[in-house]
């Protein structure tokens, strides 16, 4: 779908609409990990490359995040600016806006992103996805944000966000829920804050509305960065910081992506809810535990073995740090409950580890992967075994999206970065996907079964190589450009068509 030129000025026009929420009662949503880049404080923002992402849709994060910015925009805090000089970017002037007639600390922050993406794909889906005769399928996508945050003293705070989303060029049409959303309302709460202890450190906040949720790695909650258009949930929230306790309450609705003009409406079949709690683990170097329970009910459940009800429970642990050199994280999920009239039993197994390696040229980084997700054991039975991601991240293994996802799944996977200065970033990694289960198949990112797991026994399904570069070329503009290739397997060429798939994305990402 085509963008008129007259839309863009409608785009910043809305900006005086979008007053929202602000003031940081938290930092960061429990169990999110530390921001791509450092938080803006009273102090300047460290010019210093941002350290990678360690874990799913980390290629993803490193185009789209600037260091100056966050994943979240409504965890950013501008209330340093309140001194002028302080202010040393021309667009400051717009990230705090005094409010002087209202009170001492009511400001009001604007801020936006507009991203422009081309991608191009060779034999989509191995061969079975929409393409011309030559088997490409092209398209332009771009996506246009725009927030206000509102503060109003320490403890009341309203956040406003709007999401565009266009496409053009796509054979078989948009993506549904993931490329075209004319206009509407992506982000819409507000914060209740209570605080009490010493220098009131300690917090309890009331978030009702429209907001965007991550958790974790991005495993299971994640914003979707690696497709056009971002996933926001119609939620209530409540958000605790006691002590060195950080714990979130929610009960939720995912949103809907339309394609017309605030037509988003909450998922009427599918509901998420649960508790997600951190602290930080002394028995391991610089060391932190996430415990947490995840509730999910779909009416409209799809799976190889079939379709039906799903109400299913999360319990899982995650256990990360960064003690520098070294970078770990690992993730143990079981999950219980029932589809149609069979019982679930699936879970999950992930670790990642990576060394720094300080001191040499183009400080490289080497890290690996590997994760297991169940799969089903017997499609003749009314019980299932195939894990479910939930709302993982947009970019899960790489950018070629929305190919393979995290079910079924046995991956091993290398990754090596280099730094090209302080603004240029090189990842190149290889994917290596074996089934977890012969009598499951395999699905795609969106949970959508792409091919069976019968006739063929062949575990391998294939690889993945890609190499990715992202350059932050100011302090609001960053430019990334990706190469995917997939190498078919035995249960591909056994489950055909199975051809050899490429992909290519270069995106332009402006932040303020």
């Amino acid at each position: 779908m085509g963008m008129p030129s007259g839309r863009v000025y409608i785009l910043v026009g809305v900006v005086v609409l979008t007053v929202g929420p602000s003031a940081l009662s938290l930092s960061r949503s429990a169990g999110q990990e530390p921001a791509v880049g450092p938080e803006r404080s009273t102090d300047a923002p460290a010019p210093s490359a941002p350290p990678g992402r360690l874990g799913p849709g980390s290629q993803a994060i490193s185009g789209s995040n600037l260091e100056n910015y966050k994943l979240l925009r409504y965890d950013e805090d501008y209330s340093y600016l309140k001194d002028p000089s302080r202010r040393t970017d021309p667009l400051d002037i717009l990230k705090y806006i005094p409010l002087d007639d209202w009170g001492d600390d009511d400001y009001l922050s604007l801020g936006g992103t507009a991203r422009p993406r081309f991608e191009f794909n060779q034999n989509p889906f191995f061969g079975s996805g929409p393409a011309n005769t030559h088997g490409n399928n092209n398209d332009l996508v771009q996506r246009y944000m725009l927030h206000g945050d509102l503060h109003l003293g320490p403890n009341i705070r309203l956040f406003g966000q709007i999401q565009s989303g266009f496409e053009n060029g796509l054979i078989g049409g948009p993506r549904p829920d993931i490329d075209v959303d004319v206009f509407d309302a992506h982000q819409a709460f507000m914060d209740l804050v209570w605080r009490w202890g010493q220098d009131e450190s300690n917090s309890l906040t009331l978030r009702p509305g429209r907001q965007e949720m991550f958790y974790g790695s991005g495993r299971l909650i994640d914003v979707r960065e690696g497709v056009n258009l971002r996933r926001s949930f119609d939620a209530a929230r409540m958000l605790l910081k006691a002590g060195e306790w950080q714990v979130d309450g929610f009960w939720s609705k995912p949103v809907r992506n339309r394609p017309g003009v605030f037509d988003d409406d909450p998922n009427p079949h599918v509901s998420l809810w649960g508790v997600y709690a951190v602290h930080p683990l002394a028995v391991v170097p610089d060391g932190h535990a996430d415990l947490y329970y995840l509730g999910y009910e779909n009416d409209l459940a799809v799976y190889n073995q079939g379709t039906g009800r799903e109400l299913r429970h999360s319990l899982g642990t995650r256990i990360w740090g960064r003690p520098m050199p070294w970078e770990y994280n690992g993730e143990y999920v079981w999950q219980f409950g029932t589809f149609g009239h069979g019982e679930i039993d699936a879970w999950t197994a992930a670790s990642a580890v990576r060394y720094n390696f300080e001191g040499l040229p183009l400080s490289p980084r080497f890290g690996v992967r590997f994760d297991v997700a169940s799969g089903d054991l017997n499609p003749r039975s009314p019980n299932l075994q195939t894990f479910n991601p939930l709302f993982p991240s947009g970019a899960y293994f790489n950018l070629a999206n929305p190919t393979i996802g995290p079910q079924n799944i046995i991956d091993l996977h290398p990754v090596l970065d280099l730094n090209f200065g302080e603004k240029v970033t090189m990842t190149a990694d290889w994917n290596f996907f074996w089934r977890e289960s012969l009598d499951d198949g395999i699905y795609s990112l969106a949970g959508v079964p792409l091919r069976p797991g019968t006739p063929s026994q062949a575990r391998y399904i294939g690889s993945s190589p890609s190499l990715t570069v992202a350059w932050q070329a100011t302090r609001h503009t960053a430019i990334l450009a990706s190469y995917v290739h997939f190498f078919p397997g035995p249960y591909l060429q056994e489950n055909p068509p199975a051809k050899a798939m490429d992909y290519v994305t270069v995106w332009i990402d402006f932040t303020f």
